[in-house]
Order: structure tokens, then C-alpha cells, then sequence
């Protein structure tokens, strides 16, 4: 880090001017100055919620950031606007909850899965969030009872609440502490919601779900960091519709599955695709029951399909 510069963390990018965090806990705006990329990775954003960067405080409550510190990890997607370049949602989390609704909206298990790949990929541990309990039927509820054992047995853990209600908010309030978490999931499971009942001092904007569509409103424009008053932050994202798989190459997806990869060593050939090969160990534990039928339909679907244009 430069002498000149000071130390802050990024809470909130609009594209053009980013909210930094000062070490006195005051907010200043600042621009970038010069180019800032990812080694090997083009991305739309040089800057991302939760860098810590170094700016320059220019004397007129604004400030210029000129370099940012190298992260422990991040999470990308497709950019929307240039499906071939990546955007980064934020940088430096502890850990990922993602937020999954089995109705208004439907979460679907491709899209946790393509989700909880790219966490993998670049070393973000995540816990799944079930959120709307009370909106569940007994047949709603037995399929959660199904989701929850296939992810917990490959080391996922689980949680289930209403932030609505405020069903088992206050226990997931404490896994938050001095932390930094961010919350995904697509719009209308309830972010904004669940973060307005963990902390008393934000009051985010939510929007009802559409009942023609089941679909959820973007109540959350651009990604930005929550102070938590007992310690830790929040990033919120916003919502999204689906999850590109960036920068794998296919032959290394199976290992983005951990109850795959554990099979790899068995298979016949060393370079499996696990789709017509004979004598393949990951087809025989589909078969066989130990592999859920998801998991794989997901794994098929990230392998054959040019996620550019549907998953972003």
C-alpha cells in the first residue's frame, strides 16, 4: 500500500463512483483511476463490493481509488450486458447463503447447483437457505426433507426459516456475526427481507411477487454492503435469474461435484465425461442410487448447454 493512500472497503459500486468505507467509519465517494483487472479474467467491474482498496481523499468529500489489494476470493457471473466478459458480485466473503424458495418463486435445483459450482470454484463456502417455510404444503415440505438430505450429505449445510414470520431469523442472526456474508438467490425469495430482520437500523425496500408470473421484482439495483451493528456485514446482491458458469473448461466440471469427484479415481477412463463411457463409476453410483438424479441432470445440463444467453 502506498503512503499516501488510506485503506477502505468497498460498500457500494453504481457503476461509475464507489461508497468506501474510511477508517474513521465515514463514507466517501470515490472514482477509479487507471485499469484494475484479474489476472487472466476480463470483467466489467474493476472494483467490486468488499475489495479493499487504496484511495487518495481529494480534498472536496470525494476521493480517487488507485489500487485494490489483492482478494481472497470472489464470486463471478455473465455479465448481462457482455455475455462473454465476466462481473464480479463481490470479493472477500467468508461465506455464501444463498437463498432458496420451493414456491413464489420456485428455486429450481439447476440453478443451486450452478451456483454452489461456481462457489466452489473459487473457494466460497455455502450454506442453503430455505426460506418461506410457512408458504410450504406437506408435499412442498417432504421435497425440502429431500433437498436438505442430498446437499447435506456433500457437505452443505442447511437452514430453514421465514423471514416474514421471523421462524428461526434470530439463529441465522447469529451465524452473521463478524463476518463477511453474502446473500444471492433469485428475486423475491426474500433478501431484503430476511436482512431487515437481522439488524434494526436498515430498512431495505421489498416488493411483493408477482402473481401472474410467480416472479419476483428487482428490488436490489446494484450490490452493496450491509454494517451490521453487532459486528460482520451483509453484501447484498441483486436478484438473479439464472447462474453462467465462467471460466471452467468442461473436462473439470465433475470435480466441481464433490460427491463426483470422489468417484473420478474409479471411473475406467482418465478422462471420463461420465455421460457414454463404459464402465464408469459415476454412472453406476447414478444407477445404484448413491448419486441423486439432480445433481446429475444438473451436471449434464452445465456440460452441454452455452450458458451465454439463458443463465446470467
Amino acid at each position: 500500500m502506498q503512503n499516501s493512500l488510506q485503506t477502505g472497503l468497498v460498500m457500494r459500486s453504481t457503476g461509475s463512483w464507489y461508497q468506501v468505507l474510511q477508517p474513521d467509519d465515514s463514507v466517501i465517494d470515490c472514482r477509479i483511476k487507471g485499469k484494475f483487472r484479474l489476472e487472466g479474467i476480463k470483467t466489467t467491474n474493476p472494483v467490486a463490493v468488499g475489495d479493499k482498496v487504496g484511495y487518495e481523499d481529494m480534498g472536496d468529500s470525494t476521493g480517487v481509488i488507485r489500487l485494490v489489494e489483492s482478494r481472497k476470493n470472489y464470486i463471478i457471473r455473465k455479465s448481462v450486458n457482455l455475455s462473454r466478459q465476466a462481473h464480479i458480485i463481490a470479493a472477500n466473503i467468508d461465506r455464501a447463503y444463498l437463498i432458496i424458495t420451493l414456491v413464489a418463486p420456485v428455486t429450481t435445483t439447476e440453478f443451486i447447483d450452478r451456483f454452489l459450482v461456481t462457489a466452489r470454484a473459487y473457494q466460497i463456502p455455502v450454506t442453503l437457505v430455505f426460506n418461506k417455510i410457512d408458504l410450504y404444503s406437506d408435499q412442498e415440505l417432504q421435497l425440502l426433507d429431500e433437498l436438505e438430505r442430498v446437499y447435506s450429505t456433500i457437505g452443505h449445510d442447511c437452514v430453514r426459516l421465514s423471514a416474514l414470520n421471523g421462524t428461526d431469523v434470530q439463529a441465522f442472526q447469529k451465524r452473521l456475526v463478524d463476518h463477511v456474508s453474502l446473500l444471492s438467490g433469485h428475486s423475491g425469495v426474500g433478501k431484503s427481507t430476511l436482512i431487515n430482520g437481522v439488524q434494526d437500523n436498515v430498512d431495505l425496500k421489498t416488493a411483493k411477487i408477482s402473481e401472474q408470473h410467480q416472479d419476483g421484482r428487482h428490488t436490489t439495483t446494484f450490490a452493496e454492503i450491509v454494517r451490521l451493528p453487532y459486528g460482520g456485514f451483509i453484501v447484498d446482491t441483486p436478484g438473479i435469474k439464472g447462474f453462467g458458469i465462467i471460466d471452467i473448461d468442461k473436462s473439470e466440471i465433475s470435480g466441481y461435484f464433490p460427491e463426483m469427484q470422489a468417484l473420478l479415481s474409479e471411473c475406467k477412463f482418465n478422462n471420463c465425461n461420465h455421460i457414454n463411457e463404459p464402465s464408469c463409476a459415476v454412472k453406476k453410483a447414478l444407477k445404484d442410487g448413491r448419486l441423486a438424479q439432480t445433481r446429475y441432470d444438473s451436471y449434464l445440463s452445465i456440460y452441454n448447454t452455452d450458458t451465454e444467453d439463458s443463465y446470467r
